[in-house]
């Protein structure tokens, strides 16, 4: 099983791009297998859509290669664009055309035989949620439904590998749950990696996750497992009415020390009982004006802002 798991993914190796001088992606690396959403995270600016248009052989990298079931997108970008179902962030859709109109004119473009692409429109208008729709224009249909259209989109020539950038940008409450559910019976037959910057969105629906920052792989791992790792460390958080010295809190041997601005601190430990009694002993000791003292849970946003602050 794990030979075909291998022979189905998309693989990362040693990605490097270059946009005139700047360089936008260093060495990144990381595989992405059936069965399990993978979580691509990182702030904007830092790299996913670039790492996902390269993937998809939109893009070539100046160095590296993406794999798509063992074959190269450097050497065959054609091959792999057809071996993925990818929407990108700004959804393009016809408006003036109808869903099964617009979803042939898709399935052409792949040479899909007329009774292959019948089925198939059938199949992912089903899957999606696009049947009772299917007479309206695109055009008419709700942000949600829309969206709902991309994803069809993205699976009418049947493609095992799904990329998504950014699919739940701009949904009401109610269409997130029902996008985020499609995206889970997706996955269950799909490779599929949903690219974000809203960290709640993995935390509903992923469970690997990369978090990538200026370009640079800071952290992959199981979901739970990279909360796990991370659990480790604690944040206190310190605030007082006078301003702050960092040097102050070197003595504690914290792990971290990030300082918000002149009057609140961040100490970051895997000792949060003992830090906390010498933090209120220093603030004793010095005579500052308390006004607050927590910790900080750390849940995937804390460890995603840990890893993505003050980094050069």
């Amino acid at each position: 099983m794990s030979g075909i798991f291998q022979f189905m993914s998309i693989e990362v190796n040693q990605l490097t791009k270059y946009f005139g001088y700047q360089k936008a992606l260093s060495k990144v690396e990381f595989q992405a297998k059936p069965g399990q959403i993978l979580g691509f995270l990182g702030p904007n600016g830092a790299g996913k859509s670039t790492t996902m248009k390269i993937a998809t052989g939109f893009l070539l990298p100046d160095g590296g290669d993406v794999l798509v079931k063992g074959v190269s997108v450097v050497k065959h970008p054609k091959v792999v664009s057809r071996m993925i179902g990818y929407l990108p962030e700004h959804n393009p859709l016809y408006l003036d055309m109808y869903i099964p109109e617009f979803l042939s004119f898709i399935g052409g473009m792949y040479q899909l035989k007329p009774d292959v692409l019948k089925s198939n429109i059938q199949k992912v208008m089903e899957q999606c949620g696009l049947m009772a729709e299917k007479n309206k224009m695109i055009g008419q249909l709700s942000k949600g439904y829309r969206q709902r259209v991309g994803l069809a989109k993205t699976m009418v020539h049947d493609p095992e590998i799904i990329i998504l950038d950014e699919p739940t940008t701009g949904l009401d409450p109610n269409q997130l749950v029902e996008i985020r559910a499609l995206i889970k019976s997706i996955s269950q037959e799909k490779t599929l990696i949903l690219s974000t910057h809203i960290m709640q969105e993995v935390e509903a629906i992923c469970e690997k996750v990369v978090i990538i920052h200026q370009g640079k792989i800071v952290a992959q791992d199981m979901l739970q497992r990279l909360k796990s790792s991370q659990g480790g460390r604690f944040s206190l958080v310190l605030q007082t009415e006078e301003p702050l010295q960092k040097e102050w809190f070197e003595h504690m041997n914290p792990q971290k020390i990030r300082q918000d601005d002149p009057c609140r601190i961040t100490l970051t430990t895997s000792q949060p009982k003992e830090m906390r009694k010498m933090i209120m002993a220093f603030v004793q000791e010095k005579g500052l004006s308390l006004v607050e003292l927590k910790q900080e849970a750390q849940d995937l946003e804390t460890i995603f802002h840990q890893l993505t602050q003050n980094r050069p």
